[in-house]
Formats: structure tokens, sequence, C-alpha cells
């Protein structure tokens, strides 16, 4: 190991110093002692290596102790042998005196500073981990090594929720899933609704046909078997669907702004649904006469009943938003030639119910709302570009017919080109609908193919038939009536670039029976009645990713539209950005505050109605990011299986009824206790902190004055709320009332040199004989310097006498949730606090 290239600056001014570090700690690091700083750097502990190198020791001033009418002022760059040895220190703070003495060893002790020891970079050893062998969640990876590693020196008192742990990561709508996992293990059901409202407007529906990536990235995949998301998803969507009249609710505040929205998709729903709650009018237009969009056309029933579709729009409509069905938007919005059928889209139909009645036009929508939102579905299906293409059958025909009773008899033998998400369910329903035989054939080897694997093993097991990397040649005709088809090896689906250009071998050809062919090869958006308002790049308008926002003003698009076919929730992720983007535009309020929100939800663990109930009853603004702690069960920590919903046996499966149960609440209740509520579970190792805490002193930086309780926070690369380019410049401390008792205590594996197991601060103010005010702080114990309040009100009004003490103490670890390594930590804090009340 050893210090790569760097440059170094001696500071001349605390602003020079403060200009030069304003880039943040991943481009430049600042050194006062350098017994934190650089053993990190030698080590690489982290994957970005600062370019630049501040020295604060050049700076004058900020060194000593001083004091004044207030109490203790102590400069940020005063060694702790100093602050330690300091006579003024050691009379009017000997807590502080005894912290600063507790650190390392002299040697360092003369080189460590007040300043830098409050403000050290996490111990834990997978964080300190040479070369960044553990990218973990602190500084900037998914997961928390010490959760389910060796965690015998960590948290006893739940974890710091620092960022978005892997599932929230994976999820694209962010779902806060801990936070909601949280409420459900503390029978919370109302709260954890609104949480997951907060981004998924739709968990009843999620709940059965999200392709749950956060359960492929969850910490327990490692372990034993990740949480049943998407069960626990769908118990809770179904409770909020009971709830609807509670939850889906008219705004209290509502602007004068309006807004069209042009599809009643997933997309299109999820913008009407935080359009309306963020006050606007809002009016979903569909040329279709039932809202669900592919949720009603092109899901089976058996995954997703129209049921539940149906109540989830009238919540919707619940809220005031206006539904405008059967009202196609400019020309061709389903595609040329196509007509409803009853279910979805489909060709020749002959119980039309008149695509474009009541026919309006983008350029009108926009002359009379203040924003259009354009959230048409994927309808366009493509061809194959054969002859007799015509003898071939649509698959997403096929499904919203078998949907609405409306399909035709299946033949005997099916074939199903296509290897996607709807080739899977086209195959599955000819099986139930009666055909003997079903063969799927696709382009991708079988590892490539873009249908959900769970999909395709279900496929499997009910016994269709995959034929992957063969495309379709020619169609068989016996007499003019469809016999089958002729196939031919598929060699690669992509070029070198990742375009999709198939190649194939024409030397290496099948024939595959069939008295039926359903062509599943995907589906497009049809822009035309957008194109003379928004730019068209190939298929799709161009439009901001982080936005929706389209080339036209007040223009925005999302879902299927913006991006093509994808799953519903990402359509529901594309709809919330979007409506967020539409506010800030007819609001005026300021950007970023879509993923601010999405922090302070997964910090807080609460929702924003939660949020905002609470800042009303403080009277206080917005709150920070920090404070936020997650607890998983103890029982959680041990290996458990998934929960499992009853299943319809295989050749017990129907067309029209679900193949799943819901979870039951007790069993959900119980999926949600495996939740490890993912966090750095890394103690604050300061000594200095939990003097402070229990002195209740202050930190003055640059910019501002810091309660010492405000002060400690666990966030990426920090432990601390220091924002770039703030420095500390001093530490204030008030002085305690005459007689009163202070003392500090910390265990630790050696005398010298060891950081704390744990370290306990305890300042007593006493009046005749009695306690009248007690602080009792913790340290090495939680991701942050912690009070014991249990046991500081346990204090008052009594006498500090052997008894008394004993109960604090066993108060004062009330509450704990041990790791699976370090239980061993809960009589050491007793047998600490025990002692300091006694000795203070």
């Amino acid at each position: 190991m050893a210090l790569r290239d760097f440059r170094h600056t001696d500071a001349t001014s605390l602003e020079q110093a403060a200009a030069l570090a304003a880039p943040g700690p991943e481009k430049v690091a600042v050194i006062a002692g350098g017994t934190d700083l650089l053993g990190a750097l030698k080590d690489n502990v982290h994957s970005e290596y600062p370019e630049l190198l501040v020295n604060l020791k050049t700076v004058d001033g900020f060194r000593g102790v001083s004091e004044d009418r207030r109490g203790l002022r102590i400069g940020a760059l005063t060694s702790l042998h100093d602050l330690a040895s300091h006579p003024v220190v050691r009379t009017k703070a000997p807590v502080l005196a005894e912290a600063a003495r507790s650190v390392a060893s002299p040697e360092l002790r003369r080189m460590g500073t007040a300043g830098g020891n409050v403000c050290q970079e996490p111990r834990c050893w997978y964080y300190r981990s040479p070369d960044d062998r553990f990218h973990c969640l602190r500084k900037g990876g998914d997961r928390c090594n010490a959760m389910l590693g060796e965690n015998r020196y960590h948290s006893i008192f739940g974890a710091a929720r620092v960022a978005d742990p892997s599932c929230t990561q994976h999820c694209p709508a962010h779902v806060a899933i801990p936070s909601y996992m949280a409420r459900i293990r503390a029978g919370d059901m109302r709260s954890a609704a609104e949480i997951v409202l907060d981004c998924n407007p739709m968990p009843a529906i999620t709940g059965r046909v999200c392709p749950h990536y956060c359960e492929r990235s969850c910490n327990r995949c490692d372990f034993d078997e990740p949480v049943s998301v998407r069960q626990v998803e769908r118990s809770l969507g179904d409770w909020v669907l009971e709830h609807a009249a509670e939850l889906y609710v008219a705004p209290k505040k509502r602007t004068s702004k309006r807004v069209a929205v042009i599809g009643a998709g997933p997309a299109g729903l999820s913008a009407a649904f935080y359009l309306r709650r963020m006050g606007h009018g809002v009016t979903v237009f569909d040329a279709l006469p039932e809202a669900g969009g592919m949720l009603v056309g092109g899901i089976p029933a058996y995954r997703l009943p129209g049921e539940v579709v149906r109540r989830q729009v009238a919540a919707y409509a619940g809220m005031g938003i206006e539904f405008r069905l059967g009202e196609a938007v400019g020309k061709g919005q389903a595609g040329a030639g196509e007509r409803w059928s009853g279910g979805a889209v489909g060709r020749g139909s002959e119980r039309s119910s008149g695509w474009g009645k009541g026919k309006t036009s983008l350029a009108a929508l926009r002359r009379a709302y203040d924003a259009v939102f354009l959230g048409t579905g994927a309808w366009k299906e493509k061809r194959l570009g054969l002859a007799d293409e015509e003898k071939l059958d649509s698959g997403l025909r096929f499904l919203s017919d078998a949907r609405s009773g409306a399909v035709k008899p299946v033949g005997r033998r099916v074939l199903v080109i296509g290897g996607g998400n709807v080739a899977v369910d086209v195959a599955i329903s000819a099986l139930r609908l009666g055909a003997k035989e079903v063969t799927m054939a696709c382009l991708e080897r079988r590892d490539q193919m873009p249908a959900f694997p769970e999909d395709i093993e279900q496929a499997q097991l009910e016994r269709v038939k995959i034929l992957p990397s063969w495309g379709p040649s020619r169609v068989l005709l016996q007499g003019g009536v469809l016999a089958g088809m002729e196939l031919v090896r598929c060699t690669d689906v992509f070029d070198a670039k990742g375009r999709f250009a198939p190649a194939f071998d024409p030397g290496t050809k099948t024939t595959v029976e069939a008295d039926q062919v359903l062509v599943a090869i995907g589906t497009g958006v049809d822009v035309s009645y957008a194109g003379k308002t928004v730019r068209i790049a190939g298929s799709k308008p161009v439009v901001d990713e982080a936005t929706g926002a389209t080339s036209a003003r007040g223009v925005f698009a999302g879902g299927d539209m913006a991006r093509g076919p994808a799953s519903v929730v990402e359509a529901l992720a594309a709809g919330r950005r979007a409506a967020e983007a539409i506010h800030r535009e007819l609001s005026g309020e300021a950007a970023g505050s879509a993923r601010d929100e999405i922090s302070l939800r997964l910090r807080s663990g609460q929702s924003r109605k939660a949020r905002q109930e609470r800042q009303g009853r403080k009277g206080g603004g917005e709150e920070g990011a920090g404070g936020g702690r997650s607890c998983c069960e103890p029982a959680a920590l041990g290996r458990s299986r998934r929960a499992s919903t009853v299943e319809a046996p295989v050749g017990k499966r129907t067309i029209g009824g679900e193949d799943r149960a819901t979870l039951g609440a007790g069993e959900a209740g119980a999926e949600a206790h495996r939740c490890l509520d993912c966090g750095c579970v890394a103690v604050n190792a300061s000594d200095l902190a939990t003097a402070l805490l229990a002195l209740k002193a202050s930190i003055r930086t640059n910019r501002r004055t810091i309660a010492a309780e405000e002060f400690f926070d666990a966030r990426p690369r920090r432990s601390t709320v220091l924002e770039p380019g703030e420095l500390v410049t001093e530490l204030v401390v008030p002085a305690p009332p005459a007689g009163a008792r202070q003392a500090f205590l910390k265990f630790r594996t050696r005398r010298s040199i060891d950081f704390p197991i744990a370290s306990v601060a305890v300042v007593l103010e006493m009046e005749r004989g009695r306690i009248s005010e007690a602080r009792i702080a913790l340290g090495a114990v939680a991701p942050v310097p912690v009070r014991a309040a249990a046991a500081e009100a346990f204090l008052r009004g009594k006498r500090p006498d052997a008894a008394t003490a004993a109960q604090a103490a066993a108060l004062a670890v009330e509450g704990a949730t041990p790791l699976g390594d370090n239980r061993f930590k809960l009589p050491i804090v007793r047998a600490l606090v025990e002692r300091a009340i006694r000795a203070g």
C-alpha cells in the first residue's frame, strides 16, 4: 500500500481552505492532524482518490482553549493532548478532558485535533478495507456488508438510512420498500399504504404483474432467499383498494391549472394520479371505452383480473379525475385500420365502437389545457413481412379477445412467434383455451429471451415447447389453408454495436405443423397524432428522460410513448416523473425536488403526508436529511424461507381465474419481518462526540453553529452534516452548573490505540442530593452518538444510588436490537452507564 499522486496546498486562510474544499471529498481532502486521513489514503479505501490535499495546519488561529461567559471555546485545530491536559477543561468539563485522554496513544493525541476527531470517517472494517474491496452502502454501494457479515463491533441500535438500499435502487419507481415493510411490521397499514402511494399509485396491480427487480437485488439473496416483496405489495395493494375512499381523496388545496392526459394506460393513470394529488384539474382521454390500456387489453385475467383494474380506475375517478373514454385524439391513435374489438385493438372487427368518436386534436388540447401528457400505449403491432401473412393471427388481439370472451376456438396445434412476455402469455392462454400442443419459436437463445425468467419457467411447466434461435421463414399452406411455418436458424440477434439485426443460416431450416399461428414479435407506438407538434426521432418523440418534456412547451410524454414497450412499473414511474415536472412548470417550484423527496422518504421512513403533518405540529420547515434509523427484527438475521402463496395446480388453472392467491395479513406481516431494513450499521467512533452530546455542546463552522445532537449523522463518506466546503472552526461547550457530576467511561479491547466497543458520557445536575437534570450519551453503539432518553427521564428527582443506577442502566439499553455477533455489547453498556452514574 502506498500513497498515490496528489497535489498539496498549505492553506493560508480559512476562506481559502473552504473554497478549495468546495468540490467535495471525492476531489479534495482536508487534513488537520492526519491520523485518520493518511491511513485511508494509503490503503486506497475509496474508489475515488483526491486530486488535492488541503493542509489546515498552516491556517493561523483556531487553536487553544478560552473561556467566556458562555462557557468554553475550543479551537478546531487544538490537539487532543492539549485538550485533555488543559486545566480549565479538566475543571469545568472533565467529561470532555477524559474523552480526549482516552483517544488512541499519547503520540497520536499530540497529532490528532479536536475538529478532526469529530469529523472522522466510519471505522467499520468493511468500509476501511484496502483497495475498496467492499464498496459498501456508506461509500455509494447497495448493501451494508456487516449487516449479515462480521458485526461484532457494530450498532446495537439499528442502522442508518444512508442511501437507497439495493431493492429501492433497482425498483424503477424507487419505492421505499424497507420503509413500508417497517410500517407493516408495526401493524400500521395506513402508513405503509401512504409510503407506497408516494411512488406507486397502483400497488394492487404491480403486486400482480411487476417483474420485481427488487427481489433479484435483495440482500437476502446471498444469505437464504429474497423477501417476497411483490406478494407483500399485493397484499398491501388489496388493502389499499379496500380503503380507497380514505386514501384516494380529492386534494384539499386546488390550483387553477388543468392538464390533459392522453392515454389511460399505466403511464397516463400514474401521471393523472400525481397531478390530481398536487391539486391540478386532470382529464384523461382514451380511444377505448374502458380505462386501463394494456392492463385490460394485453395482460391475461389469470395474471391481472379486470375487476382489480376497474376498482383502481374507480379510485382515481373518486379523486375528481375526469375520464373521457371512447374519445381518440388526432389521427390513427391506435394504428391505421385498427378498431376496438371488445378488449383491445383489433383488425377488421365487426364489433367496433367507433374509433374516433368525439375526436379532438393535440393542438386543440394545448389550447384548452395548461399542459398535456402523452401516454398512449404500444398498440401498433409489427409485421413479419412474409407472403401469406394474412393467414396468421395477432397475438395481442388474441389476448384481448380472450379477456373479453370474444376469442374464437383455438387450433389443436398452435405456434407462437416471439420470445417476449406477450408471446408467453399468448402461449399459456392458448393451452388453457383448449390447444393440445403449443410451441413458441423465437430468434433469441434461451438465455436471451426478453420474457421474464419466471414466466418462461411457468410456460414450460404448463407444457409449452420452446424453440430458441429460430426465426420465421415461410408460411406453409395446404390447399390454401394454414398448415404451419418453416423456420430458419437464427445465428445472431444483434450486431456488434448491440443493434437489432438478426442473422440467419439459410442452410438450416425446420418446419412446425400448426393449425394456428399467433404472432407476438413486439409492438410500437403510433405518433402520427403528435408528429406536427413534437419532434420525432425514429418512431418515438424526443423526450427528456428525467422530466418527460418534449420539444413542445407544455407537452410531456412517458411510458410506451417515450421509450417503447416496457413493464407496468416502468410506465407508472415515467408518469410520476412527468407529473412532477409538469407541476414544477405550472407552479414555478424549483427543479430537483423529486429526487430530494425520495431521499427524505427513505431516510425518515415516513410518507410525505406524515412528514408534512409532523412539521406542521412542530411549526418548522422541511426535515433535514439526517436522523433516519432503520431497525430490522433480530429474528430476520436468522435463515428463513420466503413466503409462498397458494397456487392453483397446473391442471386446474383457467383463463379467467387468478393463478395465485393473495397473502393473508398475517402471512404478509410475517414476510415483512424477514426484511433486513437495510442500512449502515457502522458506529460513530468519535470519543469527543459522546462527551459533547452530554455537555449540550455545539459545533461552529465557517457557515453556521450546529448543536452537537444535530451535527453527527451517517451519510455517504461522512459522519457529520457538514457540506462540501464547510469546515469546523471551534467547539463551544456551555459551562455546566456548579456541582454537576460528570463522568466518561470507555470499554475497548486494549487500554490504548483501540476504538471503543462502547463509551458513555454522563452529566448529572444536582439539587439537594437529587438529580434535577440528566444527560447520558452513548458512543460506538449506533450510527450516531445517541442519548439514553428513557434513562435520563427516570433519573430526574432521584438519588444516584446503586439501585437507581442499575435501573437507569437497564433503561439505557431498552429497545436495543443487537446484530448476530454483538449481543455482548448489552451488558457492557449497562455496566458503563451504571458505573458512570455512580462515579459522576
